[in-house]
Order: C-alpha cells, then sequence, then structure tokens
C-alpha cells in the first residue's frame, strides 16, 4: 500500500483531515479532492486548501453544485431552512444531503481512474454516523463492488474512522501527531466557523463530547 497514490475526499473537517494525515502514513504519495456542493459553510473549502498545502499534498477542488438544486429541504444548502439540532425519531436529520457521498465518490472514482490511482479515502464513520445512510459500511461495501463494475477497476475504498467514534477519531489524530492542528484549523462547524465551531449545532456538538471524552482519558 505505501508505495501506490491514494485520493482523500476532503472537506477541511475533523474527520477528513484526520484521514488526510492516515493516507500520508500509509500512502506514498497523496491527492486531496474537495467538492463546492451549494453548501452553506462553503468557507470550509478555504481551510481545506490551506491544510492540504500545509501538509503538502496535491489539492484540487470540483464544482458539483448541481448535488444542492436536486433537492429541497436540506438545511445545509437552503438558508430558509432551520437546522434540525437533533435526531429526528425515524427520519434523517434536515442536515442530511440526499446523494451526497454518492456523488461525491463516484466523481472521485471517475478523477481518480484518470490519474491512474486506485485507492480512495474517505471519512464517513457508521458509530458517529448521525443517521445518514450514506455513512454505513453496507453503502461503502456496495459502492465499492459498483464502481469496479462500471469503470472495469479495481478500486478500493478506505474508511479509517468507519468502526471508530468521536473520541477515538481524536486519539488517531494525536497518534497521527495532529490534533492540534485539527482542533484548531479544521472546519466541522455547520455555520462555518473554525476550530471548536459554533458550539451548538449536531456537528459542533458531537465534535466537542468526543474531544471531552478523549482529554478526559488522558487524565
Amino acid at each position: 500500500m505505501d508505495k501506490e497514490t491514494a485520493l482523500v475526499v476532503f472537506s477541511g473537517g475533523q474527520d477528513s483531515t484526520t484521514c488526510l494525515f492516515w493516507a500520508k502514513k500509509h500512502f506514498a504519495k497523496v491527492v486531496a479532492l474537495t467538492f463546492v456542493y451549494g453548501q452553506k459553510h462553503v468557507v470550509e473549502v478555504d481551510y481545506a486548501r490551506a491544510i492540504a498545502e500545509k501538509a503538502g499534498v496535491e489539492w484540487y477542488c470540483q464544482d458539483v453544485s448541481f448535488i444542492s438544486a436536486l433537492s429541497s429541504g436540506c438545511s445545509l444548502t437552503d438558508t430558509n431552512v432551520p437546522m434540525d439540532e437533533s435526531k429526528p425519531q425515524e427520519s434523517c436529520p434536515n442536515t442530511f444531503v440526499p446523494g451526497r457521498n454518492l456523488f461525491f465518490l463516484s466523481i472521485a472514482a471517475v478523477f481518480a481512474r484518470e490519474r491512474g490511482i486506485r485507492h480512495i479515502v474517505t471519512g464517513v464513520s457508521e458509530t458517529d454516523y448521525s443517521g445518514y445512510p450514506d455513512c454505513r459500511d453496507a453503502f461503502i461495501k456496495s459502492l465499492n463492488v459498483t464502481l469496479n463494475l462500471a469503470m472495469e477497476d479495481q478500486f478500493i475504498l478506505h474508511t479509517p474512522l468507519m468502526w471508530i467514534d468521536k473520541a477515538q477519531t481524536w486519539a488517531l489524530s494525536d497518534e497521527l501527531g495532529v490534533l492540534d492542528l485539527v482542533r484548531n484549523e479544521t472546519v466541522t462547524c455547520y455555520n462555518g466557523i473554525p476550530g471548536d465551531g459554533c458550539g451548538h449545532c449536531p456537528a459542533c456538538t458531537l465534535r466537542r463530547e468526543g474531544l471531552e471524552e478523549y482529554l478526559k482519558s488522558k487524565k
């Protein structure tokens, strides 16, 4: 694995930044691909570029704004929709962007194929998946098979965070030597506030609780 190149689907948030440095540890070369999809917190793209530069990896940005135009009612792409701050019973929260990971990974596979890359890394997690169906292991495994069939190739989708929670994700970033970078220079917040964020959106809550749990475990 370490002699090959990996493509990281890279938002500039906690999870994808941890995955970026995980990939740097395991692969000879890393390329980062960031998407603009109509997200209100598009400031994350600037942070992704800066982190990629600091990490010394090639960085590309792809505009896929059609994703947000396909559906309505998502609070991450529609300024008129108040954000769910907890997961509704029996349904996805309105922070779910339908098709986002499906499109991201499909486009990433085409991008990778054109560059002779077969390893694709994404920061999805079933442990802390917030009710998003496209973060589950079954989806990733299914899509991996589909991409290979669709393009007659042998892609490998890597999900380093799939079976770990946020506290363990913080532990991994610490192990990789980038805990401070992840804490201070990433944008996980759905309101686009870097670092510890706004403190009350679902992403910030999950991130903060995980950090508090990890820091407590170190004492």
